[in-house]
């Protein structure tokens, strides 16, 4: 099991225990410089946020391994054909716990309305002052766009509606049951110029990086806000930025930024941060950043190490698991 962080190594120790199974836990990535830790062992699990190189699958299949068990939803880092190609089956945990990353977009939207980092940063230089920069708006009088409706954004759109928002829906593939909690819009660019506030709950594909650019940012309701809890990729952050100095968007959300592969999971307190962009959003005020940790609940991480690990077993004592996704 590689790339694990500490708190994942006592639910593994848990599953070995239960499965008879020997898990060896590293928090080192599998890349070039780490692969010789794989000798002697039949399995594989990873927690990657970067992919690995191309010619690395055939070498895994000559080395006698059959599978990648990946402890997260997002498989966007791997090159699923060529692993296909090379008869490496990539696995992922799809439901490890949507309550978990759809409370913590609930709280950043209620941040972002409410102005919680102006006001604390205020707080802390002791100015108790109010002016209309930090008056807030309800939830109950916004039309909120849920841009995917699958598990995530159907608990997402759930507790919306509870809040009183008129929520509506944008997805290829409607759920039925979200039905119940929000309209769909058959129009992209109408659901784009009816949304107050659109949070994005899809995964990253080839046909929707940077989804929301200037052209789609232009037709977005003016003022509107934006929550990313989903991938960075979808958002092209330079007109993200753009859209935010004109006013275009008032605010913004993100719990993860298209390049943050480098800095997610690591102190990075005492080095240089070298992405110009990504310094630019850390220093705004329209801003709310987090690195990454919306599904960051005990229950979400018990469950991506067993996900994770139950595939792994599975693919090497049946030859198949039920979560495959290039199959």
């Amino acid at each position: 099991m590689m790339g694990a962080r500490e708190d994942e190594k006592v639910f593994s120790t848990k599953w070995a225990e239960a499965n008879d199974v020997e898990v060896t836990v590293s928090s080192d990535i599998l890349d070039e410089s780490t692969y010789h830790l794989l000798e002697g062992f039949d399995g594989l699990s990873l927690q990657q946020t970067m992919g690995i190189p191309t010619e690395m699958y055939q070498r895994l299949q000559a080395d006698g391994f059959k599978q990648i068990a990946q402890r997260s939803a997002g498989v966007d880092m791997y090159d699923l054909a060529e692993a296909k190609k090379s008869g490496i089956a990539i696995t992922n945990v799809p439901a490890y716990s949507p309550n978990s990353v759809a409370e913590f977009t609930v709280g950043s939207i209620l941040n972002v309305l409410r102005h919680t980092q102006a006001i604390q940063k205020r707080v802390s230089n002791h100015d108790f002052s109010w002016d209309g920069s930090i008056m807030s708006k309800e939830i109950r009088s916004l039309t909120i766009g849920v841009l995917g409706t699958g598990r995530i954004g159907h608990i997402t759109a759930e507790i919306l509606h509870a809040f009183g928002a008129n929520v509506i829906g944008y997805d290829l593939y409607k759920n039925a049951a979200a039905e119940k909690v929000l309209t769909y819009v058959d129009d992209f660019d109408d659901f784009l110029a009816q949304s107050d506030l659109i949070t994005i709950h899809m995964p990253l594909t080839e046909d929707n990086h940077h989804l929301f650019n200037e052209e789609t940012f232009n037709k977005m309701k003016p003022g509107a806000y934006l929550i990313n809890a989903a991938r960075g990729g979808i958002v092209d952050t330079e007109a993200l930025i753009k859209a935010l100095d004109s006013g275009q968007i008032t605010a913004c959300a993100l719990d993860t930024y298209e390049k943050e592969m480098q800095y997610v999971t690591k102190n990075w307190k005492d080095k240089l941060l070298e992405d110009d962009v990504f310094k630019a959003l850390l220093e705004r005020d329209d801003v709310l950043y987090t690195p990454h940790i919306a599904f960051y609940t005990e229950t979400s991480v018990e469950n991506l190490v067993y996900g994770g690990l139950d595939a792994c077993l599975s693919i090497l004592t049946k030859g198949t698991a039920k979560t495959i996704v290039n199959p």
